[in-house]
């Protein structure tokens, strides 16, 4: 380790979901399912929205990204985990974990704004649908993206060199199944305040940035549709809403319960199952709660689905002729 940290710590321990050695292979098993289907869920996604022209819209490049980010943030977790739960020793590298958190933080931080990006394009669709299309166009689309991902770059950049100038030199155990900032601050012996205080305003201006865009898109939204006469015009226009809202509802309530819970009830078993929640379980359910409650997803899927069937068809048909 450079001198420059003052730091004999090499590798950290990670305590892992649990320390029973019975539940090991269940729960590899688990999560290796979980993260299986997370890769086919969240790329399928990808894959359907890129060859279907009909789902080239703002909205469906949104989800686009927000299908890359939940496979990405994903990744940045589960293989080290996986590996972990069949290994002895836990241990991940100092500049391993550095590395998992650097990415985790950008990726985390990419999808609380990107839903708050969503929320703006719903806002947007529903009251001036008219000019939809030229208020997001492709270059505005772009904007935003290049914006969510230099906050997120900024805000991981910024953590991580505080983060590199703190000694670690007495235990290396993580009480977590992976690198975290409030873990490693606990290990550290140094002087933490301004880790903390960059920590906190990181988190405030992401989180309340993303919570207080998503209010104030739906309130705007909520209003427009009380407008709307027809009683099928206002189902269309939450309908349109419903699949977000879902979303925002599962990521977001999962770290406000982590963040704003009173500290008497810390727990870190508690800790875990909520980051297990927003970390690995949201990103499978995302791509279900789009594909299953979008008729535009559905219809796509299907269509999909049928010109991959007429080949088949076409094939056993001549084989059975020759």
């Amino acid at each position: 380790m450079e001198v420059g940290n003052h730091s004999v710590v090499m590798e950290f321990i990670l305590s892992g979901l649990t320390d029973r050695l019975e539940l090991q292979v269940p729960l590899f098993m688990l999560f290796l399912l979980i993260y299986v289907l997370t890769l086919v869920g969240n790329g399928g996604m990808i894959l359907l929205i890129t060859i279907d022209p009909r789902l080239h819209t703002p909205m469906y490049f949104f989800l686009r990204s927000l299908s890359f980010c939940d496979l990405c943030c994903s990744s940045v977790i589960a293989p080290n985990m996986l590996q972990n739960f069949l290994s002895e020793t836990k241990s991940i590298s100092y500049s391993a974990c550095h590395i998992q958190l650097y990415f985790g933080i950008i990726f985390q931080d990419f999808e609380c704004l990107l839903l708050a990006v969503m929320a703006y394009d719903r806002y947007v669709a529903i009251s001036n649908p008219l000019s939809y299309t030229l208020t997001m166009s492709r270059q505005r689309c772009n904007q935003l993206m290049v914006g969510v991902y230099g906050v997120g770059l900024a805000d991981a950049t910024i953590n991580i060199w505080f983060l590199l100038q703190l000694s670690f030199c007495s235990s290396n155990i993580i009480k977590h199944f992976f690198c975290e900032i409030p873990s490693l601050l606990m290990l550290s012996c140094s002087d933490t305040w301004m880790n903390e205080i960059v920590l906190f305003a990181s988190v405030c201006y992401t989180t309340v940035f993303s919570v207080v865009t998503i209010l104030l898109s739906y309130v705007c939204i909520i209003y427009t549709i009380l407008l709307i006469r027809s009683a099928e015009g206002r189902r269309k226009a939450f309908s349109t809403c419903s699949c977000h809202l879902t979303v925002v509802a599962m990521f977001h309530g999962s770290q406000l319960f982590m963040y704003l819970r009173p500290t008497s009830s810390y727990s870190m078993e508690t800790d875990k199952i909520a980051s297990v929640f927003y970390m690995l379980v949201v990103p499978l359910l995302n791509p279900l709660v789009y594909s299953l409650r979008n008729r535009e997803v559905k219809g796509a899927l299907q269509k999909m689905l049928k010109k991959q069937q007429v080949p088949l068809s076409k094939f056993s048909v001549s084989s059975a002729q020759e």
